[in-house]
């Protein structure tokens, strides 16, 4: 004994084992199973959910926990503060699962934040709250009087819609001693109340019979149900019906028309007259088929009263009876199979969805968790997911009928800022069924684009002499990101110009990116300034991108022209005054002088024109009005004056014009003794004759020395060079670019003047000036002094630049060229005074 009560402990253990075992492995899984007794009110607990599944209870308040179902009523809800799964409904285990012995309600759990979800069955166990009832209270039968002792007559069942133990268990039948029950087990296990003829009737004893037919179920306490029978009795009828087939069954779709006939019952009857006349009647019906289906007592056919549904019951059984007018009958069978039809679209359930998701989020970011079913079945009931257009989204298939809607690729907030994800499904039926949802899904900014400017280099002009905080021009960059990451300011990058800080120069404004000046330029000083701009965005950490800006000075006319030539006199204290000589002998048109000038300005700012003035023979002299050269209008006579003073007014192009003034004196004479008897005249008229004399005897002696002199240092500088020449290539002789042919006298000077003269249009940057070499004029015009950061040309350099150059090539710069040619002039004027020294020194002898 002690053996036997150890082996059915051991067992017990084993199987307590199992069971934790199996609950352990279901919680693993995420599959719970609670049992919980109908009609409980509602909020009844059902199972702490918190602890079966090991959550936290903060971490189910904080991610958002809930409970759905595919029903459309949910019978269970979630206490986040407890974790506990209590009724939402009264749950009446008849009515959710009729016909069913084991009633299981199915929901999930879905956690928010995690994006997962629990399965949970609930059973839900019958209690004994039905009793057995019958269908018709009263229940009349027909015998005829000879039915033999011991004939069997099937009773009406009773029904109770609990299960098991609390359903239907036995019949009891009191009344008569006439009659006895039997009852009988179907082949599903019901049992079924059969009347029993126990004596033999006679009709002229008792017209009828009344009995009393009770039900109990074996519940506790047991309930119970009646109906009352009476038994009417008949004449003998030999012939009972019979119908042309035991069972009847059928086949229709679920979308059959209301109204319309499924079948036709046929029973025969022999007999004639009453005993002939067949009914047709519901032997064993459920309640749910008495309302769908009605069979006509007359004809035996069956008709549909509402639509039928194969979602809520794809098969219905009913038992008939054919009786006559003697209480004969037959029973037949009715099975009605329905058939399904795609009349049900997929539901699609959104249990969980981000409405934001940062564009920088890693591909197969889920968000959102779908719940799919349709309620057809075969290929009715199977669904196809997908997404609608391009977007960068996928579906992936997750437990059961669940899907998840997850990122395929990363995002792009400046390209797709929203996105409304359509998602389809769509069954297998034929045609196919379809439903859609929505995902709104706004996209968060990242700082992942760097400002970019309207273009790609920016270029100004800013007359010079501006005033300072002068607006110069606005850079404009934009950032397609959002908000604060769009947010753009500017700043200048370090550079210096004429080794100041650029910062000293230009500012930026830092909001408006709007460029100013901080002081006056001058063109003359500064011509052109680079900066660059940084645009910066507000993004952590943020991005920027750098423009180029070219700052162009442009020109004013705000310097005055410069006459170079005649230089200034020593003696004035302004204007500019010059002595030159022209033959009496002149011809019209003939060279006497020419005025040089330059402006520092720049482009038509530095355009010069000539104008004379003022001059003592107004209509003798002329100016070229661009050249400046002037030149004789007519032939000198005898009556006109010996010394002429001309005034020469220098004009540039500017708006408005500024101006300049040469004072030029021109002497006619054929000689120099002529042009200094009329200076010295001029500067002393009332000297006698003798001390002339003196005086032009020194000065004969004088310029002797000075040409002897000038002799030695040229022959000593002759013997210099041909002592060189014989160690060094030979050279060009002569002096630089002037050949030594033109060295021929006075009418040798004017030959050379006439020779290379040439006129020069120059412009502040010589780079830039266009010379026009002509045969009439030396030049028009000098440059204009270099820039302050570059060293002006020494006097005297030679304008080729390098020894040896073509006897053909001219100086660039023309002013050290009219030094060369005023030395040259100076030499031949030494000539021409030895001569006529000589000359007077033989007369005089």
């Amino acid at each position: 004994m002690c053996a036997a009560r150890e082996g059915r402990w051991g067992r017990r253990q084993r199987a307590l084992l199992c069971c934790v075992l199996v609950a352990a492995w279901e919680a693993a899984w995420g599959q719970l199973r609670y049992s919980v007794p109908e009609e409980l009110p509602k909020g009844s607990f059902v199972g702490d959910v918190a602890k079966d599944l090991a959550l936290q209870l903060a971490a189910l308040r904080d991610r958002g926990a809930r409970v759905v179902s595919a029903d459309r009523t949910q019978y269970f809800s979630l206490h986040a503060n407890s974790g506990h799964l209590v009724t939402a409904e009264r749950l009446d285990r008849e009515q959710l699962c009729e016909g069913v012995q084991r009633c299981v309600l199915r929901c999930e759990v879905i956690v928010e934040g995690e994006m997962k979800f629990y399965g949970i069955e609930v059973e839900i166990t019958d209690i004994n709250d039905n009793a057995p009832s019958f269908r018709n209270a009263e229940i009349e039968l027909t015998m005829s009087e000879t039915t033999v002792p011991g004939s069997l007559f099937p009773l009406a069942d009773a029904h109770d819609a609990d299960v098991g133990v609390n359903s239907l268990q036995s019949y009891e039948l009191s009344g008569d001693e006439h009659f006895s029950l039997s009852v009988q087990a179907g082949a599903d296990g019901e049992k079924r109340p059969e009347l029993v003829l126990a004596k033999a009737l006679d009709r002229e004893e008792a017209a009828f019979h009344e009995l009393v037919l009770r039900a109990s179920d074996g519940g506790e306490p047991a309930r119970t149900g009646t109906a009352r029978i009476r038994v009417v009795v008949l004449d003998a009828n030999d012939n009972a019906p019979v119908f042309s087939q035991a069972v009847y069954a059928v086949r229709v779709p679920e979308d059959v028309p209301v109204g319309s006939t499924l079948l036709t019952l046929t029973a025969t009857d022999a007999d004639e007259g009453l005993n002939g006349d067949v009914k047709y009647l519901f032997k064993k019906i459920t309640d749910k088929a008495l309302k769908i289906f009605h069979l006509d007592p007359e004809t035996g056919s069956i008709r549909l009263l509402r639509s039928l549904d194969f979602e809520h019951g794809d098969s219905y059984e009913m038992e008939l009876h054919a009786r006559d007018g003697g209480g004969l009958f037959d029973t037949a069978t009715v099975s009605v199979s329905v058939m399904d039809v795609n009349d049900n679209a997929p539901e699609i359930s959104v249990r969980s969805a981000l409405s934001e998701i940062s564009e920088d989020a890693p591909s197969g970011t889920v968000v959102a968790l779908l719940h799919v079913q349709d309620r057809d079945s075969g290929a009715n009931g199977e669904v196809r997911c997908s997404l609608v257009g391009d977007v960068p989204f996928r579906l992936r298939s997750s437990v059961g009928s669940y899907y998840s809607v997850v990122t395929a690729r990363e995002l792009d907030r400046e390209e797709v800022s929203e996105y409304n994800v359509t998602v389809w499904a769509s069954d297998g039926g034929s045609p196919s069924l379809r439903s859609s949802a929505v995902l709104a899904l706004r996209v968060l900014d990242v700082n992942d684009n760097a400002p970019v400017f309207a273009e790609a280099r920016y270029s100004a002009r800013l007359p010079e002499n501006n005033a300072e905080g002068a607006l110069v021009l606005t850079v404009r960059a934009w950032d397609a990101d959002w908000g604060q990451n769009a947010r753009v300011r500017y700043r200048l990058a370090e550079g210096r110009v004429r080794g100041a800080p650029l910062s000293s120069y230009v500012s930026v404004q830092a909001e408006t990116g709007a460029l100013y000046a901080l002081r006056s330029f001058d063109y003359e000083e500064v011509r052109e300034v680079g900066l660059w701009v940084r645009a910066e965005d507000g993004g952590a950490p943020a991005l920027s991108s750098n423009v180029s800006v070219r700052l162009l000075i442009v020109d004013e006319n705000d310097n005055a022209p410069q006459v170079l030539y005649p230089p200034m006199a020593a003696a004035s204290g302004a204007g500019w005054t010059g002595v030159e000589l022209a033959p009496r002998s002149a011809e019209p048109g003939a060279l006497v002088a020419k005025v040089v000038a330059v402006d520092a300005d720049a482009g038509q700012n530095a355009w010069l024109s000539y104008e004379l003035a003022k001059a003592t023979e107004p209509g003798l002299f002329r100016v070229g009005l661009h050249s400046g050269e002037v030149r004789t209008a007519r032939s000198p006579l005898a009556r006109d004056a010996p010394r002429h003073s001309l005034v020469v007014v220098v004009k540039d192009q500017g708006r408005p014009a500024l101006s300049a003034t040469a004072t030029l004196t021109v002497v006619l004479a054929e000689s120099v003794a002529e042009l200094l008897s009329e200076l010295g005249s001029a500067a002393a008229p009332a000297e006698p004759g003798g001390s002339l004399t003196r005086w032009l005897v020194l000065a004969v002696a004088a310029v002797s020395c000075l040409f002897v002199a000038f002799l030695l240092l040229l022959l000593a500088l002759r013997l210099r060079r041909w002592r060189r020449s014989q160690l060094l290539p030979p050279a060009s002789g002569a002096l630089r670019g002037v050949p030594a042919s033109h060295f021929v006298g006075i009418d040798g000077v004017r030959a050379f003047l006439h020779s290379y003269s040439h006129e020069v249009s120059l412009t502040a940057d010589s780079r830039k000036s266009q010379r026009r070499w002509a045969a009439d004029s030396c030049c028009n015009t000098l440059p204009a002094r270099p820039p302050p950061d570059k060293a002006a040309p020494l006097l005297g350099e030679d304008a080729a630049g390098v020894r040896g150059a073509p006897p053909d090539a001219l100086p660039e710069d023309c002013a050290s060229y009219f030094h060369f040619i005023e030395r040259t002039f100076m030499f031949e004027n030494a000539k021409f005074l030895l001569q006529q020294i000589l000359i007077s020194l033989e007369k005089v002898l």
